[in-house]
């Protein structure tokens, strides 16, 4: 199972410059619309820069979940089924796998650029929107199945993502005491 997911994590490499190419105006988007909202307070670009991870690493997901498949090589491609995908085999075992590794970013940037989303709920409902509207997405332009068990590995990524998020936020708030 670990060469699959060792060769497709290397496989996805060669996506990242298009990812980080799209990101950029997805930041600025992004950018304008948090300035747009009233809600900044900090001024600088060091304040800003998990706002543009974020929308750097939603370009990133959204180049290896569309356009590194061809249009219509998945058509008809819907399960529903809980479950379904783990244990047939090693490749399957695998997908799920790399679906909770896609996720994990998630979790921590999505924490780390919009304070409201450092709250558990918030945080693991949104990650279950943004799965959920890649679901459909890949559905209807065919360039992936629609899955409840990747929209539930995705959910269980966004939560170990935050759960990284705070472990990490407790050990800065622990070093700044000492």
């Amino acid at each position: 199972m670990m060469k699959y997911i060792y060769r497709d994590l290397v496989s996805v490499a060669d996506y990242l410059p298009y990812g980080l190419a799209l990101g950029l105006p997805i930041a600025l988007i992004l950018l304008w619309l948090v300035g747009r909202s009233g809600n900044e307070r900090k001024k600088g670009l060091v304040s800003k820069l998990p706002i543009i991870v974020y929308a750097v690493y939603l370009a990133i997901l959204l180049v290896i979940t569309f356009f590194s498949r061809e249009s219509g090589s998945r058509v008809g491609g819907m399960d529903l089924k809980l479950f379904s995908t783990w244990g047939i085999n090693t490749r399957n075992n695998a997908f799920v796998v790399e679906n909770v590794l896609l996720f994990i970013p998630y979790g921590f940037v999505c924490s780390l650029a919009f304070p409201w989303a450092r709250n558990f709920f918030r945080c693991a409902w949104f990650g279950a929107m943004t799965s959920v509207m890649v679901e459909l997405l890949q559905l209807i332009t065919e360039r992936g199945y629609f899955q409840i068990d990747d929209i539930l590995t995705n959910i269980l990524g966004t939560i170990v993502g935050f759960l990284i998020y705070w472990v990490c936020l407790g050990w800065r708030r622990h070093r700044t005491e000492k």
